[in-house]
Parts: structure tokens; C-alpha cells; sequence
């Protein structure tokens, strides 16, 4: 039971609202202060609150990305990836990225002592509406600045699919090759047939994952981790 004194410290404490620019501790304070809300982020100290989800534009688009990334975690012992999770990026950031995937060792994360991630993932993913989306601007622009290696996006609404790698401090858009496949360049053996992802033929994804799970490069990957 909530004591009066409880009650009293909550109801003075505000609510999160879009749109409300806040240091990092008073966003953590009020997130903490409701229990209900399933997802707020702070993006250059400005609180972006999320919508109700619909199925067809976040909800399926979501799920298919962490079987993706899920498929790829499970033949790859040392490679850690989550499902919209709190990360601690700097003084004015704290995201919560729709998927993510970390080297657990010698990595550029870590989890704190309240569980929370620390640092920058290897890799983001995000499910966007459009080019119009944060993700695509003020996001872009603090996981480069924070060194995600690699940012993936989704916009769902244009049928598109953005893959960044950061390169000397700049994200630049990786091609697929001949055969409509990109391959990531952190995680060897990650990939995707974005085609058949933006068709929704998860069968397909999932298949041309296994190749490149086949390939020596993934092997030599997981044998490095292991050390």
C-alpha cells in the first residue's frame, strides 16, 4: 500500500509530455514516477512520449526485425540484442530504441548496476513512419554523434529501408549488392534481403540470414568473440 507521504511526493512530481525540455536526471525522475507509460525518450533534452502503436505500420514491421536480429543472436554466442530498452547515451539523451545489438565483451556498452544499458550499441534499429520521422533527423544526428556504429531504419510508410554506417564521424547509406542483399560490416554474416523484408516474406529474411550465418567470416566472428 502507497503511504500518504508516497502518495503525496508522486502527485507532485509532473507528468512527461511531448515536447518538454528536461535534464536527463528529471526525465529519469518523472519516468520513474509513472509505471504505466511504456515508452518516453529524451532526444537533445527535448521528451518525446509514443503513440498507441497500430499492428500493420510498428507492430509487425517491429516483430520481423527481432526475429531477424533474434535468428542472427542465437548462432552468434557473445552478441546481445533487446527489445525497446532504455539507453544511456549522454547528458541530453536517453533513447529507447525499437531492437539493438551489442557486443557483450569488450563492447562499446555496458549495464549498469540498476540494469540499465550505458554507451552506444553496434547497431540500432527503428521502425519509422516516413523520411519526416525524428528518427531519420534529431536521432540520426545523436547516434552518429554518439558512435553507433551502424543505424538501421525502417520507414514503413514510404516502403523504404535505410542502412547507415558511421565512417570517419559520418553515416554513409550501404548499397545491397547484386543479389538485393546488404551485409553489415560490424556483425559478419547479418544479412538482409531488403526486399523480401519490405514484402513482409519473413521466410526469405530468415533464409538468406542462414546464408550468410554459413559463411567463414561469421565463423571467424564468433571464434573472435570467444576469446
Amino acid at each position: 500500500m502507497i503511504s500518504t507521504e508516497q502518495t503525496s511526493q508522486l502527485l507532485t512530481i509532473l507528468p512527461l509530455e511531448n515536447g518538454d525540455k528536461l535534464t536527463r536526471a528529471e526525465f529519469e525522475r518523472r519516468y520513474h514516477a509513472m509505471p504505466n507509460l511504456k515508452k518516453a525518450e529524451l532526444i537533445e533534452g527535448v521528451v518525446y512520449v509514443a503513440s498507441p502503436l497500430r499492428i500493420k505500420s510498428h507492430g509487425e514491421p517491429h516483430a520481423y526485425i527481432m526475429a531477424w536480429i533474434g535468428t542472427y543472436k542465437a548462432s552468434t554466442p557473445g552478441v546481445g540484442f533487446a527489445d525497446n530498452t532504455t539507453v544511456l547515451l549522454d547528458a541530453d539523451n536517453e533513447p529507447q530504441p525499437d531492437a539493438l545489438l551489442r557486443i557483450e565483451q569488450g563492447g562499446q556498452t555496458r549495464i549498469t548496476q540498476d540494469d540499465y544499458l550505458e554507451g552506444a550499441p553496434e547497431l540500432i534499429v527503428e521502425i519509422a513512419a516516413s523520411s519526416a520521422s525524428y528518427d531519420l533527423h534529431e536521432k540520426l544526428k545523436v547516434y552518429r554523434r554518439n558512435g553507433v556504429q551502424e543505424y538501421l531504419v525502417w520507414r514503413v510508410y514510404d516502403r523504404q529501408f535505410d542502412w547507415f554506417k558511421l565512417n570517419e564521424g559520418e553515416y554513409i547509406k550501404l548499397d545491397s549488392n547484386d543479389n538485393g542483399i546488404i551485409c553489415s560490416q560490424i556483425f559478419p554474416g547479418l544479412w538482409l534481403d531488403k526486399g523480401a523484408l519490405l514484402l513482409g516474406d519473413l521466410a526469405k529474411v530468415l533464409a538468406v540470414l542462414q546464408q550468410g550465418l554459413s559463411t567463414p567470416e561469421h565463423q571467424i566472428f564468433v571464434e573472435k568473440l570467444s576469446i
